[in-house]
């Protein structure tokens, strides 16, 4: 249909003014899934690196996971014990810690608050011992009841503005023969950024922390930034032990030759782990960690670990409410004061995606190749629109034998987001937010309600 020029101008503008509410949602959704740990920037994802805003951001954190990982439980539900951890958190001058299990059905606010008045983000991990791809039979552990836990977990930490990302999985592939594994980490990986997006969260960056291989670490790396885009991970990071104080430098490490492996990798890079304790830890690689040669490359690292688990790594003991700092504490504390990068070291601001591996004796990835993944298991598909529900938490009975596994190859792109739930948290959150935004505003009703009257008076001219 034709209409008179006067009218198509007051409908376009008509419609131009009826999108602006959608406009606001958009705009309002941020500050309406925030909690009281709003205090600081989100942390997004441009080129190479990690940025909150317009600011580079340097991962400069420890490993904390009080009672080890064999322990499960849960320190961001534990009130008393992360403002005890928090004090020495401050001392360390860190922004980021790292915790590998939570409990999914807890509450988080006060810890999430409180590490956020610190300047603290979190790194999480969204397994647990009972609910994770099992590297011994991989596929079945791929099914709609694991994948019910780790989108519980995502509910439960999206809200938060100091949630830095989630890792899809760690350590699943610890040698050569495991690396059959691989479709299913990265098939987790894509089914958690399709889930971020499917129900209306801001987008959390979504990676894998590999384990101290050489023979196939550069291997994955590349499989989890090779396909389509729903395919490849935000970041990847992954355990590096190689510097051992004091006879270690950047090149005796062998820091020198991974940073020339890696120059061209389009996505950020930080270790997920480091601090050799062959002997005594100086922390002289922090230096070269966030020094000049390594952040074109390099977005930080977290140190393992925190407290002290019988493993001679801890930084500190932990006695009830009391913490006492180990040697190395203090030196972690001094290499992190003096070196500290500025501006946006050297980071590309564009990149391609990796090429995907072939087969070999260390990649032994036979029965997805290529692009091929696993297709989502049909049971979790419906968690997309409807939610995943309440999680297992800790107590539950796990998921490694449970039913439901996948059952066919995805199509490459099949993981897009192709619509937000409009019943979702995320989504009702920041209509809310939207239409108070109008209220306390002077909003756009008027604008539409003037236009309307003037389509009608023009339409009205027109047959006079």
């Amino acid at each position: 249909m034709k209409y008179a020029i006067a009218i198509v101008a007051a409908a376009a503008a008509l419609a131009s003014a009826t999108a602006t509410p959608a406009q606001l949602v958009a705009r309002a959704s941020s500050s309406a899934t925030a909690t009281s740990s709003g205090s600081l920037p989100t942390v997004t994802v441009k080129g190479n690196a990690f940025f909150a805003g317009d600011t580079r951001f340097y991962i400069r954190g420890v490993d904390y996971q009080p009672g080890g990982s064999s322990g499960a439980a849960d320190p961001i539900a534990n009130v008393a014990g992360c403002t005890r951890d928090i004090a020495e958190f401050k001392k360390l001058g860190i922004n980021t810690v790292r915790v590998y299990t939570v409990d999914n059905t807890a509450n988080h606010d006060q810890c999430m608050a409180a590490l956020a008045a610190a300047g603290i983000y979190l790194a999480l991990d969204v397994n647990t011992p009972h609910y994770a791809i099992n590297r011994a039979d991989p596929a079945p552990s791929y099914n709609s009841e694991y994948l019910q836990s780790v989108f519980a977990t995502i509910d439960a930490f999206a809200k938060y503005d100091n949630t830095l990302l989630f890792f899809s999985g760690n350590e699943v592939i610890n040698d050569d023969n495991t690396t059959n594994c691989a479709p299913y980490v990265k098939a987790v990986t894509r089914d958690m950024k399709q889930y971020i997006g499917s129900r209306g969260y801001r987008s959390i960056p979504v990676g894998y922390s590999a384990a101290d291989v050489a023979s196939n670490r550069y291997e994955m790396a590349s499989y989890m930034n090779c396909g389509t885009a729903d395919q490849r991970s935000d970041f990847f990071a992954f355990n590096d032990y190689s510097w051992c104080d004091p006879s270690s430098s950047y090149t005796i490490s062998g820091w020198d030759q991974k940073v020339a492996q890696y120059g061209n990798y389009s996505i950020p890079l930080f270790l997920s782990e480091y601090g050799c304790i062959k002997s005594a830890r100086n922390f002289e690689e922090v230096a070269s960690l966030y020094g000049t040669n390594m952040t074109p490359v390099y977005s930080g690292g977290l140190v393992y670990e925190y407290s002290e688990e019988g493993n001679h790594f801890g930084l500190v003991q932990i006695s009830g409410s009391s913490v006492t700092e180990a040697p190395d504490f203090a030196s972690l504390a001094s290499e992190l004061a003096q070196n500290q990068p500025s501006g946006d070291g050297g980071y590309k601001s564009s990149g391609s995606p990796s090429t995907c591996p072939a087969q070999s004796s260390t990649w032994e990835v036979t029965a997805f190749t290529g692009e091929e993944l696993p297709a989502i298991p049909s049971g979790a598909a419906a968690y997309m629109k409807n939610g995943a529900g309440t999680g297992p938490g800790l107590s539950g009975s796990g998921s490694m034998s449970a039913s439901g596994a996948s059952t066919g190859t995805a199509t490459p792109g099949s993981g897009s987001v192709t619509a937000v739930a409009s019943g979702s948290s995320a989504s009702a959150s920041a209509s809310s937010a939207a239409q108070a935004l109008v209220a306390g505003e002077m909003g756009v009703a008027p604008f539409v309600c003037g236009l309307v009257v003037l389509v009608s008076s023009l339409v009205g001219a027109a047959l006079l």
